[in-house]
């Protein structure tokens, strides 16, 4: 075996539970695990070495993105295969935080790390989303849910947990495309705000509001959190669903301090997040490709700050195996459009996202990361009913 190949052996013994074959670009093939094989890696050119051993994880998915890699099998099943793999690299600790590794996004990036992943086009985006253009887990009261009705479940799940009253004021965080918003006025009579950094989803959100006839009951704004304390403006509720994960770990504490100065005193306001279990800095590739800026939050963490805020959890809800579900129509979707995304990007692009959609759903089957709901009031609260009976109550 040249040395070439031994680099590879070494690494690939431990990448999957399951028996698979790679073959070399000289043709050779390694047999990996007893049994049949359930996948097949392809080699068309040696990878770059120093790349494959420092950071094999990029090394691999940059040698799939420029096509130095073929997978022959499901490439969701393939990451499976790897994440339930212990000793995989994978698997191996990721490094954690310290105060020289810390890093926050100011105003200046988080705009445009924002604008990299959110700003790619509406139109991409709609070629894959439901048509309520959610872009975060949705609730699955039923495998056999649509991605539409999951997203509308989840819409009207988490409206339930705030217990909106007529004439209170929603302020939603990172508010997307504008759905939960102009749903909230619509069922509740609520006046609601959202604010986002991306300009496609500012524009798409004033067109659905003017075409809803909500204006002056919802309105959107194209600014960062931190300078909504400028507007001398407080909540009845908060929500904020799938934007945590943007903040960084520095900036968790001024995302709850901020919440706490919006929030009037008793109100409830709804965290909506992907969450780990330690404190680590965020996975290379996506911080890389497709969300630079990004940290997943650790469950701790979030709950230290909220508690320094005087921020009480009342409910705390897992929807770790919804995100797999949606993760898997979002793949659907992507590969029934697939003609229609190639006309707007290249095939490098292509894998790239191919690659992300299915490894994220892999990671949630495998419990890598979590998906939180967190009910929190500012201080106490005597006024939400005492059980979860109205959340699963039907609307007449």
């Amino acid at each position: 075996m040249s040395i070439k190949k031994v680099i590879y052996k070494k690494l690939l013994k431990n990448l999957s539970t399951e028996p698979f074959d790679v073959t070399f670009w000289d043709g050779s093939t390694i047999h990996y695990n007893d049994g049949i094989s359930k996948f097949r890696l392809t080699f068309n050119k040696p990878l770059n070495r120093k790349s494959l051993k420092e950071n094999p994880m990029i090394a691999l998915a940059e040698g799939y993105m420029d096509k130095d890699i073929e997978v022959e099998g499901h490439l969701e099943y393939v990451m499976e295969t790897i994440f339930s793999k212990q000793s995989s690299f994978i698997n191996q600790p990721k490094k954690k935080l310290s105060k020289s590794t810390k890093k926050g996004n100011n105003k200046q990036t988080s705009k445009e790390n924002a604008s990299f992943h959110y700003d790619i086009g509406n139109d991409f985006y709609r070629l894959w989303l439901d048509p309520t253009m959610n872009y975060s887990c949705a609730y699955f009261k039923s495998e056999h849910d649509s991605l539409y009705e999951a997203q509308v479940n989840k819409m009207n799940h988490i409206l339930k947990k705030l217990n909106l009253q007529p004439g209170q004021r929603l302020l939603d965080i990172g508010s997307g495309w504008g759905h939960l918003i102009i749903e909230a006025a619509k069922q509740y009579n609520v006046r609601s705000l959202g604010i986002t950094l991306s300009e496609e989803q500012y524009r798409k959100t004033l067109e659905r509001v003017e075409a809803e006839g909500l204006v002056g009951q919802v309105d959107v704004k194209l600014m960062d959190y931190r300078d909504l304390m400028n507007e001398n403006i407080t909540f009845d509720r908060i929500v904020s669903v799938g934007m945590l994960e943007h903040v960084g770990h520095e900036n968790i504490p001024t995302f709850m301090d901020n919440t706490h100065k919006l929030l009037k005193e008793g109100g409830v306001a709804l965290l909506h997040c992907i969450t780990g279990l330690e404190e680590v800095e965020g996975n290379e590739f996506l911080t890389k490709y497709i969300f630079p800026g990004g940290a997943i939050p650790s469950i701790r963490e979030l709950i230290d700050h909220m508690s320094q805020n005087n921020l009480r959890i009342v409910d705390v809800e897992s929807l770790r195996r919804h995100y797999t579900l949606t993760l898997r129509h979002w793949v659907e979707n992507f590969e029934s459009n697939i003609d229609k995304v190639r006309d707007q990007f290249d095939e490098r692009f292509i894998r790239m996202w191919r690659l992300y959609l299915n490894a994220c759903a892999a990671n949630f089957t495998y419990g890598v990361s979590d998906l939180h709901q967190f009910l929190i009031t500012k201080g106490v609260n005597n006024d939400l009913p005492m059980t979860r009976d109205y959340l699963y109550q039907e609307d007449e």
